[in-house]
This record gives structure tokens, sequence and C-alpha cells, in this order.
């Protein structure tokens, strides 16, 4: 609530404003809802209090995925995202005409004698006046016309576009989401979730629906030549580094239906059949144009337009936002040629965890669903099959794969073949528009990091955009998005890519290092905790940082500003408890000092105090230490002094405040 002598102040500086407090008072007569005359009248203090400021781009120091321990530990996990983005495939264009996307799809199909009919009904939401709608009012049942002017227009309702809504709304800004697909995804694209987004998936409260609907990996185990040549446990692999320490399976069709649903708790609906069509853009909003795409709609004019304050593309590789705000997406493609393939059978490889297999001129990867019979394998295609290019079929690969991997395929449910790519938007932001996930950055899929990553830049944008939305901050802070998060994206894309075309190579030493080396060698690596470890905070992202942020500052301990909080459980007190809002708040390990106390309550910020134990220093805390926490959990500033003296003059420099 804003307080009545700040409304006044700002009343007197804007009609607008003026305009917009004379319709909050009367909204109770009103056919408005007041929450949509809240958010008018926070878009015009908005626009009365702040202005754009330009800030220098720093770049990110961030760790760097090393091939082998990528392999040993995370590299199963990697192939699991290779088709993330898989929309539309059969509208695709000719193979030797599509060089600009990152997943080129050459053919996929449904097969009868599977189960994806009774999936995709298993799949289908409440309809209303069932179950949890039944209190809910959804946005896309008001005609959009009618429907009150968003605060954020997002374009794409995959993961990273619902995650981008939940955020967002989660703070109380109205939002518009639309998509071009008729439904949600009823295939398992990508797998693997991370503890890093389990961790973040807290402020959601659907961490643990994503944990107890999916499937911890118990252990990798690698094979070469038809042969079974070592296990490597994973199990708790993080422990005592994250409240989850495990590497975790949960297919993306489920997680799309669970993001969904949280969304459609909070009073919004994905409006589906629905896509961008262009936008313009002035000093206060952009104007979008949107068409309805649905063949059962009625007839007459099916292009509206949309005003919002900002916009984000999170459309995909072949993003629209991208494409009409004229970033450029530099990269290339791989020339080899992968399947994946979705299926039921039995054998020694089917036990609930994990198979890699390293040959002279190929590799595969399984990775089961749970402890059943049903599981992916994904992999290259050999040079000779490779040769039969768009009629590649499974019959062509099922062979080795059962031989390989001593397997029966009872059941194919699903199976498709595609290129993959590694790109790099030249810029995260163009004015009030905004690139997310794949529509910014695509790469290799070494390292299994695409889809968290693009909940990552979700979440590292929709705290700022709130901000800036309420009046809190300038338009200075969205600066930070692109500085924070196209450098680990860049990172990202060099280093999976030199990973990546070391597994592929077909030369003589790579060849050598897959079929004699690795089958040996990965096993007795794993043995070593440091290793293990290693490999665990780089996979997880748990080590990512923005330690080169202007949004950072101090050190206390061995935590930086820009760090995540790190995580450490005292009995049955959990430091991360507090880090459930979406909100900044102060940690203190030890003591708190009166005046911090004081400043903390003046700024209506939580203030966390918890007492002093060995475990806080393990994790790199410093006792009696002031720990500034941004929304998205990472610190802000590490005060070693205690004071909140820092804290003023930082936020002072990035122009945030609170009335």
């Amino acid at each position: 609530m804003i307080p009545q002598r700040s409304a006044l102040r700002l009343a007197q500086r804007s009609a607008p404003v003026r305009s917009a407090l004379q319709r909050r008072f009367n909204s109770a007569q009103s056919k408005i809802p007041s929450w949509a005359v809240d958010n008018e009248f926070n878009r015009e203090r908005a626009a009365v209090k702040h202005h754009a400021a330009s800030t220098s781009s720093l770049w990110l120091k961030l760790s760097i995925f090393a091939v082998i321990p990528t392999l040993i530990g995370g590299g199963w996990n990697a192939y699991s995202q290779w088709n993330e983005h898989w929309e539309h495939w059969e509208h695709m264009p000719p193979l030797e005409e599509r060089t600009e996307y990152p997943y080129q799809n050459i053919r996929s199909k449904n097969f009868p004698w599977g189960d994806g009919d009774k999936l995709e009904q298993q799949r289908q939401l409440p309809q209303q006046g069932q179950g949890y709608l039944d209190s809910t009012i959804l946005t896309s049942s008001i005609p959009p016309s009618m429907a009150p002017r968003p605060d954020v227009l997002i374009i794409g309702a995959g993961p990273s576009g619902l995650v981008t809504a939940l955020w967002l709304v989660k703070q109380g800004i109205s939002i518009r989401i639309i998509d071009k697909a008729e439904a949600d995804v009823t295939t398992s694209r990508a797998l693997a979730i991370q503890a890093r987004t389990l961790e973040l998936y807290r402020q959601l409260e659907i961490a643990e629906d994503v944990v107890s609907n999916g499937h911890k990996i118990a252990a990798t185990n690698v094979w070469s030549e038809g042969t079974h040549r070592g296990r490597i446990p994973i199990g708790d692999i993080g422990t005592g580094l994250t409240p989850y320490p495990f590497i975790h399976i949960f297919s993306q069709d489920q997680h799309e239906k669970l993001l969904e649903e949280r969304l459609n708790s909070l009073g919004v609906q994905v409006e589906r059949h629905r896509e961008l069509i262009d936008f313009t853009e002035n000093e206060s909003s952009i104007t979008a144009r949107l068409k309805t795409t649905d063949p059962n709609a009625n007839g007459g004019d099916n292009v509206e337009t949309c005003e919002a304050t900002f916009i984000v593309g999170c459309d995909g590789a072949r993003s629209a936002v991208r494409h009409i705000s004229g970033v450029q997406y530099d990269g290339a493609t791989y020339s080899h040629i992968f399947f994946v393939a979705d299926f039921e059978g039995s054998g020694p490889s089917l036990n609930g965890e994990a198979h890699v297999t390293f040959n002279q001129s190929e590799f595969m990867l399984l990775f089961p669903y749970d402890d059943s019979s049903r599981g992916r394998i994904s992999g290259a295609i050999d040079d000779e099959t490779a040769e039969k290019g768009t009629d590649i079929t499974f019959d062509d690969v099922a062979p080795r794969m059962e031989e390989t991997l001593k397997l029966k395929i009872d059941k194919l449910n699903w199976f498709s073949i595609y290129r993959s790519h590694h790109r790099l938007a030249s810029a995260f932001r163009k004015g009030r528009a905004f690139l997310v996930g794949d529509a910014a950055h695509i790469h290799s899929p070494v390292g299994g990091q695409g889809m968290n990553t693009g909940i990552g830049d979700a979440i590292n944008l929709a705290w700022k955009l709130a901000a800036v939305i309420k009046g809190q901050a300038g338009l200075s802070l969205l600066d930070s998005y692109e500085t924070e998060r196209r450098a680990f994206a860049n990172q990202l894309v060099n280093t999976t890519d030199s990973g990546f075309n070391a597994v592929i190579s077909q030369s003589y030493f790579a060849r050598t290092l897959r079929t004699y080396v690795l089958p040996y060698v990965a096993p007795l690596l794993a043995k070593i905790d440091y290793v293990r470890h290693n490999v665990f905070r780089k996979v997880s992202q748990i080590m990512l940082d923005y330690r080169q942020s202007m949004l950072s500052a101090g050190v206390a301990g061995y935590v930086h500003g820009g760090d995540r909080m790190p995580w450490a459980r005292v009995g049955d007190l959990d430091n991360f408890e507090s880090l459930k809002s979406i909100t900044w708040q102060v940690h203190v390990y030890g003591e708190p000092k009166l005046e911090l106390t004081q400043w903390c309550q003046d700024k209506n910020i939580p203030l966390h105090a918890f007492p002093w134990d060995g475990q806080y220093q393990t994790a790199g805390l410093q006792a009696d230490a002031a720990y500034l926490i941004r929304p998205d959990t990472y610190v802000a500033v590490a005060e070693p002094s205690g004071s909140s003296q820092r804290f003023d003059q930082y936020f002072e420099d990035i122009e945030l405040q609170w009335l």
C-alpha cells in the first residue's frame, strides 16, 4: 500500500497520477478491479519519479565447464536438454535451408503403438468449475479489448515464459502471456532440473512438488563397445552444498503443466493461439499487434493491439521479439545429426540409473524417467547412417541401441532426429524489449544447462522489472540484466562448444580417448570428493556468481557481493527458509548491531539473525557480518563490520528506494 502523504506529493506533480488516484478511490463502485487501478497508479508514479541512466558494462567472472568432469558427473544430464524448443517442427523449411535455429528437426513422429494419446488425455488441465479453478478469475476469460492494460507482455509460454510470468505476478505486477501453440507440450523434451532452479522454486512453492514427482539419478554407468566398464555413484553428490544435492529428472511436459497450474491459481491463464506480429516503442511503453491463429475462432478481424510498459521475448530460438528488435543471433550449426527416442523395454540398463556408452564412431546416452521400464536414449548418428538424411528411421538406430546397451525395446512412444546449434544474441535488451532463454542464447548440450539457464534469465529480469514498475528503481537497474546474464551465456556457448566438439570429433585422438580412456578414467576420478563436488557446483549452477556486476559490493568471510547466498543447516534451522520471500532482506550470523536492526525497521527490510555456529563458518560466512540479499537470493552487499552505512550508499548508487 502506498503511503497517503507520498501519493499526494506525487499527485501534485502529475495529472495522470491524479486521474489514477481518483479511479483508485472510486474503484469500489466501478467494474475495473482495484488491483488494475493500483498498477496504473504505480506506472504513472514510476514515470514521474525516474529517468533513464546509462551504466558501464562489466564482465562477469564465471567458472568454466571442463570437458572431462562434465562427462563424468553431468554429461548424461546434458543430452536430456537437446530438444527444449521443438515447436512447429513440421512447418520448418527443408534441411538445407535451415541455418538459424537451434534444433533442426528432420523428422518427428508419434507412433500409433505408443501411449502418446493416453498421455495427452492425462495431461489436460481441469476445466472451469473443477478443482482449483472454482474460485479463480482467469484473465483469458476476459476479451482482450476489455482486459486491463498489462505492465508486461510476455511472448512465449515455455518454462522461461511461465517463470517470468509467475515471478512478476507474485510481486504484484500485471502481465499478459501469449503463445502461438494451441496447447502445452505433450512430450518430455528437457528433463533435468538443476539444484539452483529448485532452490529458487521455493519462492513459487513448487520445489517440493517437482522433487516428489520427479526421479533422482543414483548413478551413471559407463559402457564401451557393448561392455560395462564402470559405475559412478551420484546419489546426494552435493551434500552440504544445497538442500537439493542430487541430479533430478522431471520431464518438461510435467514441468510446464505444474508451472501453468501455479500461474492459473494466481489468476492468470496463458492465451494460446495468439501470435506477435510486430511492436513499436515510445518513451514510456510498447504497443504490440497480436494475431489470433485459432482455426476455430469466429470470423472478423483477428488482429488486436496491446499496450504494455515492457515486452519480454521468451519465444525460443526463432524469437519474433528478437527479429523485430533487429538483434543479431550469431553462431553456427553443428554438422552432425542426432536422434532421441522415448521407449519402454527391458534389460540391465533399464535399472533407474543413467547409462552412457562411448564407441569409436558414436556415443549414446540413456536416462530413466523413473525406476520402471520407461526411458529415453539420445545419441549421434554414425556417418554411414547419416547419409540417408531425412529418410532415417528408428529401425536404422534400434539394432545398435539394443546391442550397445543390452536392451530389448518393447514399445516406441516417440522418435526424432535433429541438428543442434550454438548462438548468442548480440544484445539481451533493446529499449523496452528483453530476450530470455533460447531467444537470447542456445548452445551445445554439454553440461545440461539450456532450460535452467533460461529460467535463471527469467528470475534475474523479473525482480528488476518489478522494482522499476513499482517506482522503487530507475530504468538504469534494467541494464544489469544484460551485464549479468549475457556474460554467463557467452561463457556457456564458448566452453560447451569446445567440450561438445571433443565428444563428437572423429579424429583418431578423440575416438581413442572416448573408447579406451574415458570409460576407465571417469569412474576413478569420480571417487575423488573434490572432483565430485566441483562437477556438481558447476552443473547445478550454484557456483554462478555476479561478482563483476554493478549490483555487487563487499566481501565478508569467503562470501563476495554477487555470490549466491551459501546454504547451511544447523539442526532444524535452514537459512534458506527466509529466502522463500521475493524481497530484499538482511542476514546476520551472530549478533546484529542495534543500528542495523533500527535501519531494517526504518526501511521495512526483513532482518534474519542466526545464532553463530561452526557450520556457518564452513559455508564461508563471517560471524556478525551483515549480508544484504537481493530478491533472487544473490548477495548484494557483504559487509564485514555488520553496519548498515554501506547499505545506504549502495541503494543510492543503484537508484533503488522505498517510499
